[in-house]
């Protein structure tokens, strides 16, 4: 995934920024739950093919501090 893309995509639902899951090829957004996958190195960012993330996929994403 190119950093520079990543810098200018947000989440179609809720306009955040989005991390970069590389093991799983997804862009997540943590606002929404959402994890929108990356398919031949191009981010799918429509919300019907975006996976509903579970309470242990955000802690694995996003750790609480």
């Amino acid at each position: 995934m190119d950093r520079k893309l990543l810098e200018f995509l947000v989440c179609p639902v809720t306009k955040t920024n989005l991390i970069y899951d590389e093991p799983n090829q997804e862009l997540v957004s943590l606002a929404a739950r959402l994890a929108y996958p990356i398919r031949q190195g191009i981010p799918i960012m429509l919300s019907d093919e975006a996976r509903e993330m579970s309470d242990s996929d955000m802690l694995r994403i996003a750790p609480p501090k």
